[in-house]
C-alpha cells in the first residue's frame, strides 16, 4: 500500500470494524448525523482509493467514516497491514472496535432471524468465536473499544456524538474571556464570574505594580504560589464539566468573567491562561481585558 501526502480537504478518517450484531450500522448513522461521509462494508482494497476521492480537487468531504467486517471473507485478514499502512498529512486517523457478550450477539442474531455472516451452516456461536479469532489483530489496533452489550441504539448513538463530535460542537460555542477590576464594576454581560481577590497581589511587589499581568514577571510571580496553581486546576476542572452542558443546549456564546481588585495583574494573568487552555481543548476563544489600562 502506497502512501501519499494529503490533498485539502479530508482531516478525519474513521474505520469502524467489530463483531457482527454489536452495533457498527448505528455507530455509522451517528457519524453521518455527525456530518461524516459514510460508506458501509467498504472494500479492504478501495480504502485508500475511496482516501483519495476525498482528497480530490473540489471535494467537500473533510471527515469520512467506513465499515469494513467480516463480510470480507478471508480477506479481512488484510485489513490491520492495510490499515498500519495509512500515512496521510494531518489526517486523524481513528479506529473503533464494537464488541459484545456471546450472550447479547445470540439474542439480537434470533432476534433478527439472520444467520452468521460467516456461513449459514455454521451455528451462531461457532461463528462468533471464530469472528472473534479473525478480528482479534484489528481488537488491538483500535483506538476505541466499545463493548455494546448493554447498550441501546439511543445511547451507542450518544456515545458516539459525545467522543467524536465535542470537537465540532465546542467550534460552534465562542468562548470570551474577559479579566475585570471589581473596583470598576462588574460586567453586566459575564454569564460566569470568577473573583481571584484572594491570590497573592502583584500590585505591592514594588518591581511589578507598573506591570500588567500580560508580563512575564507577573506571571512568573503568580505561577510561584501554589494557590494559583491549585485554583487554575479546580477552575479548568469545573470548565471542562459545565461548558459541554451549554453546548448540547445551543448556546453559542459564553462569557467568562474573572475579577481581582483592579483588573490588571491577577484577573489579566489568569483570564490568559484560563482563555489558552479553553483553546487547546478545542473551543473558540478571544480575550478582552476590560480594565487593564486604568492606573
Amino acid at each position: 500500500m502506497k502512501t501519499a501526502s494529503a490533498k485539502k480537504p479530508l482531516k478525519q478518517f474513521v474505520l469502524i470494524t467489530g463483531l457482527s450484531g454489536s452495533g457498527k450500522g448505528s455507530v455509522l448513522k451517528a457519524f453521518e448525523d455527525l456530518g461524516y461521509h459514510c460508506v458501509d462494508n467498504l472494500p479492504i482494497e478501495l480504502i485508500y482509493q475511496f482516501m483519495q476521492m476525498c482528497c480530490q480537487q473540489g471535494s467537500r468531504i473533510d471527515r469520512a467514516a467506513a465499515v469494513v467486517d467480516i463480510r470480507e471473507g478471508q480477506a479481512i485478514s488484510q485489513l490491520p497491514t492495510v490499515y498500519q499502512s495509512l500515512s496521510w498529512d494531518k489526517l486523524r486517523l481513528s479506529l473503533v472496535f464494537l464488541e459484545a457478550s456471546d450472550q447479547a450477539l445470540i439474542r439480537r442474531f434470533e432476534e433478527t432471524r439472520r444467520p452468521h455472516p460467516l456461513g449459514r451452516d455454521l451455528p451462531v456461536r461457532e461463528g462468533i468465536r471464530l469472528e472473534r479469532t479473525l478480528l482479534k489483530p484489528m481488537r488491538q489496533l483500535a483506538d476505541a473499544v466499545i463493548d455494546t452489550s448493554r447498550m441501546n441504539v439511543h445511547e451507542l448513538r450518544e456515545l458516539i456524538q459525545t467522543r467524536f463530535g465535542t470537537l465540532t460542537s465546542r467550534r460552534s460555542m465562542l468562548v470570551s474571556v474577559l479579566s475585570f477590576g471589581f473596583r470598576w464594576g462588574v460586567p453586566a454581560d459575564a454569564d460566569l464570574v470568577f473573583d481571584v481577590r484572594f491570590l497573592p497581589n502583584p500590585n505591592y511587589v514594588p518591581n511589578l505594580k507598573k506591570k500588567t499581568g500580560r508580563d512575564r514577571a507577573v506571571r512568573r510571580f503568580m505561577d510561584s504560589y501554589p494557590e494559583t496553581r491549585e485554583f487554575l486546576n479546580r477552575l479548568m476542572g469545573f470548565l471542562l464539566y459545565l461548558l459541554p452542558q451549554y453546548v448540547r443546549e445551543g448556546k453559542s456564546y459564553l462569557t467568562i468573567a474573572i475579577g481581582c481588585t483592579g483588573g490588571r495583574h491577577r484577573s489579566v494573568a489568569l483570564a490568559e491562561q484560563v482563555g489558552a487552555a479553553m483553546g487547546r481543548e478545542g473551543y473558540r476563544t478571544k480575550f478582552s481585558h476590560r480594565d487593564i489600562g486604568h492606573a
